[in-house]
């Protein structure tokens, strides 16, 4: 899994930890779904708030989650929990349907 941390509008330099933050939670992503290629991590310095944007490539599937504070880590919080409860959802919708695509077919006519 790649993982990449792009910061806007402001100096990463001024806030060394974020980026160790940002690896962590995509890190954690993989406990909730197993098939994760990429992911994306924005940090966005807007005049009145502070955005986390996570995107992440799960299976061909890509799963967005976002949140917006006045502090960086409360919104990478706050999107962290969001994407995680996509991916729950995303395994759950994905193994619901695994049964019905390989199950084997019983209504043949025997001759």
């Amino acid at each position: 899994m790649t993982t990449e941390v792009t910061f806007r509008h402001f100096d990463a330099k001024k806030h060394p930890t974020l980026h160790d933050m940002a690896l962590e939670s995509a890190d954690k992503f993989t406990q909730y779904h197993s098939t994760i290629l990429s992911t994306h991590v924005e940090f966005t310095n807007e005049p009145e708030e502070k955005v986390v944007e996570f995107r992440v490539n799960a299976n061909g599937k890509v799963v967005v989650a976002s949140d917006n504070t006045d502090d960086f880590k409360k919104s990478l919080a706050g999107a962290e929990d969001k994407m995680i409860r996509q991916l729950k959802k995303l395994k759950t919708k994905t193994n619901n349907h695994d049964h019905e695509r390989f199950a084997p077919e019983t209504d043949k006519p025997e001759f």
